[in-house]
C-alpha cells in the first residue's frame, strides 16, 4: 500500500496546502498504486523500483496526456518519497532514475499569405504621415523578419536607399544587412517624404511619431496587434508573429534554411530550424485531408 496518512497529514498541517492542492497529490499517488496492482499485486513504497515507474509513465503518455500533466505526477510521487527518505520508511527514492518526459515545444504561430494579403491591401491604414507609416511598419516586419527592438532601434543612417540594404543591430549588439526589393524602397521613400514634413526637427530615429520622438515598444505592439485584430482571430497577434511569418513565407518559397538563419539574425541554426517543423506540420495536414489514404 503507497498512500500513507502520515504524508497527507504532512501536506495539510506542515506544508499548510490547500485542500484541492492535496487531493492532487493523493490522486497521483493512488493512480501509481492502481497500476502496480493491476500490473504485480499489493507492493510497499520500499519495494516500487524506477523501471515500474517508467512503464507506468510509458502507459501515460499511451494514455495522451501531457508531459506537463506526467511531471506534475513525478512530482507528486518526489515529494511523497522525500518524506518517506525523511521519515526512515524507504532506503532509497526510486524517482531519482526516472527521466521526466520533455515537454513539446510550442510551434511557432505565423499567418498565411492570404491573410497577410488582406492585412496588407485590404487594411484601412488612414491618409496622411499617420496612416503611411503605420502601413510601413507592418509591411518591414514581414519583408524583412527583423525583430520589435531592432525596428524601433532604425536609424535614418542604417536604411541604404542607393544599396537597398537596412542595418540591423540585434542581440547582443551583432550588425546584420537586410536586402530589401523597389516595393519596400518606394514606400519607405514616401513615408520619409511626409515624415520631414511633419516633423522638420525630429530624433534620428527612422520611424518616428508626429513630436518626432522615436516610437515606442507598447505603441508599435499595440499597432500590430490592432492591425492584425481586423483580419484574423488568432490569440498571439504581437510583431513576433510578422516574424514568424515572414521565415516560414521564406522557407515555403524554398529560401535554403542558412538564408533565413542570416536574415533573422539568428546565432545558430537550431533556432531556425523550429520553422521546418510548421512546413512539416503544414504538409502532413495537407497530406490527411487530400489523400484518400491518410
Amino acid at each position: 500500500m503507497l498512500l500513507t496518512d502520515a504524508f497527507i497529514e504532512y501536506l495539510r498541517y506542515e506544508r499548510n496546502y490547500s485542500a484541492g492542492t492535496v487531493a492532487y497529490y493523493k490522486a497521483d499517488i493512488q493512480e501509481l498504486q492502481d497500476f502496480i496492482e493491476e500490473k504485480v499485486g499489493d507492493l510497499t513504497p520500499s519495494e516500487v523500483d524506477a523501471e515500474l515507474i517508467r512503464e507506468w509513465v510509458i502507459s501515460l503518455m499511451d494514455k495522451g496526456l501531457l508531459a506537463s500533466t506526467i511531471n506534475r505526477k513525478l512530482s507528486s510521487l518526489r515529494s511523497y518519497y522525500k518524506f518517506l527518505l525523511r521519515k526512515g520508511e524507504v532506503d532509497s527514492d526510486p524517482l531519482r532514475r526516472v527521466v521526466a518526459p520533455k515537454k513539446k515545444k510550442a510551434l511557432p504561430v505565423f499567418l498565411k499569405e492570404s491573410d497577410m494579403d488582406r492585412v496588407l491591401d485590404d487594411t484601412d491604414f488612414g491618409e496622411g504621415f499617420k496612416g503611411c507609416r503605420d502601413r510601413l511598419v507592418i509591411e518591414m516586419f514581414y519583408v524583412t523578419g527583423m525583430r520589435l527592438a531592432e525596428l524601433i532601434g532604425l536609424d535614418d543612417g542604417d536604411v541604404d536607399f542607393s544599396l537597398s540594404q537596412i542595418k540591423v543591430t540585434g542581440k547582443r549588439n551583432k550588425q546584420r544587412l537586410i536586402p530589401f526589393g523597389e516595393e519596400l524602397k518606394v514606400m519607405m521613400s514616401e513615408y520619409v517624404n511626409k515624415r520631414n514634413e511633419v516633423a522638420p526637427v525630429r530624433s534620428n530615429a527612422f520611424f518616428i511619431r508626429e513630436n518626432g520622438e522615436r516610437l515606442s515598444r507598447s505603441f508599435v505592439t499595440n499597432l500590430v496587434k490592432r492591425t492584425l485584430s481586423k483580419v484574423v482571430a488568432i490569440k498571439k497577434r504581437s510583431p513576433h508573429v510578422l516574424r514568424h511569418t515572414f521565415a516560414t513565407t521564406m522557407l515555403n518559397h524554398d529560401a535554403k534554411l542558412v538564408a533565413i538563419k542570416e536574415l533573422l539574425g539568428h546565432s545558430s541554426l537550431a533556432a531556425t530550424q523550429v520553422y521546418t517543423h510548421n512546413s512539416v506540420e503544414k504538409m502532413l495536414k495537407i497530406f490527411k485531408q487530400a489523400h484518400p489514404r491518410a
